[in-house]
């Protein structure tokens, strides 16, 4: 079928919406009509070739839409589910089998290598437009497209109640950062935590936090709009790092340290903050590449302190994104104040705006 899709042809050029041809779903793929796609980070990131998902190539990872046609294999959806896409994960090795599909062996090729695991590629231009081919399957759906070929793993039927289009953000950037306070922490009412960095993943921690009943909620940020903004959201306290030692001011807000730092802020530097500010067996988070150059002294570690990694907020998206639509109706994560949504064909403007931070989340409405 003919699709319209946002294809990145060269390194940080603009994107370029273009007709391409999309294959018939496969036994174990389902066809999605895409109503939405959110904008994050990690598009950015391959956009500007940080990530090394091979050019020409469809993004979007953060989709959402109705399933039009499922394969013979597919038992768990039909046409006209609703459904958000989340990341995609082989289902077969340990992490997957222990149902830590997010630490899946094979990952980085599911996500970012452009094809399906057999390396097949499902969507293809025209046999007589000129050009390179072009990738797809971008965390298993590509979802800056009118429709996009996913498959049951990172497909998550939803309530038909909520606007579809607001949904979309839920698969991933949300989803990381309420599942990191949720379910890689596990914070438990009376604990404290902080959070370096008030974007969309570090706002949506803090909303997480509260609804965990974090007796101490810290945001940590230079830009004193968004500090206004994560008080409005839960946060308890700010700190401005250009101002103070954030490590000391930690200690001093709740006299001891704190149990947990998410650190969504990719900066090296804030890794030696988190660790100076943590209590005994307190744990540090990093998402977004945080510290991924900064080091650890040991001599931090002593007292049980723990840093790891978190992918996609350890969540099982089947289980956890629905979660997050039952906090959002209950009032408890209303992510909605983050968005604003752009018609498809400003897909070039929502970049910029979320460069520039002018929003937080943007949203591309795609199809109805």
């Amino acid at each position: 079928m003919n699709i319209k899709a946002a294809v990145v042809e060269e390194k940080a050029e603009p994107f370029q919406i273009e007709e391409l041809v999309l294959d018939e779903p496969r036994a174990d793929e389902v066809l999605v009509r895409i109503v939405a796609s959110g904008i994050c980070q990690t598009d950015a990131h391959v956009w500007q070739q940080h990530l090394p998902t091979p050019l020409p190539v469809v993004l979007g990872h953060e989709g959402s839409g109705v399933v039009e046609r499922v394969g013979a294999a597919v038992a768990s959806l039909k046409p006209g589910d609703h459904v958000v896409m989340s990341y995609q994960a082989c289902g077969h090795c340990q992490p997957c089998l222990t149902a830590r599909p997010a630490y899946c062996d094979y990952a980085m090729e599911a996500n970012f290598s452009g094809a399906r695991l057999d390396g097949t590629v499902g969507v293809h231009r025209h046999a007589n437009v000129e050009g390179e081919a072009v990738h797809g399957h971008f965390f298993g759906q590509s979802s800056f497209a009118t429709y996009a070929l996913t498959t049951a793993r990172n497909t998550v039927k939803v309530p038909n109640d909520v606007p579809l289009d607001l949904l979309a953000p839920l698969g991933c950037g949300l989803q990381t950062g309420a599942g990191a306070v949720l379910n890689s922490f596990k914070v438990a009412a009376g604990e404290t935590i902080a959070v370096f960095g008030t974007g969309a993943v570090g706002l949506a921690a803090i909303m997480a936090a509260v609804v965990a009943s974090a007796s101490v909620i810290i945001a940590v940020d230079v830009n004193e709009q968004r500090l206004a903004l994560a008080r409005e959201f839960g946060a308890t306290h700010t700190i401005n790092p250009a101002k103070c030692d954030v490590g000391q001011e930690l200690k001093t807000i709740t006299g001891r340290g704190v149990n947990y730092v998410f650190d969504t802020s990719g900066r090296k530097e804030m890794l030696a903050h988190a660790l100076n500010g943590l209590a005994p067996l307190g744990q540090v988070g990093l998402v977004a590449s945080a510290g991924s150059d900064g080091t650890v002294e040991v001599s931090k570690l002593i007292l049980g302190s723990l840093v790891r990694g978190i992918v996609q907020g350890d969540a099982i998206p089947q289980l956890f994104i629905p979660e997050l639509i039952r906090l959002y109706k209950a009032g408890q994560f209303p992510f909605d104040r983050l968005v604003r949504f752009f018609p498809f064909e400003q897909i070039n403007e929502a970049f910029a705006a979320a460069a520039s931070g002018e929003v937080i989340k943007p949203i591309l409405r795609i199809g109805t």
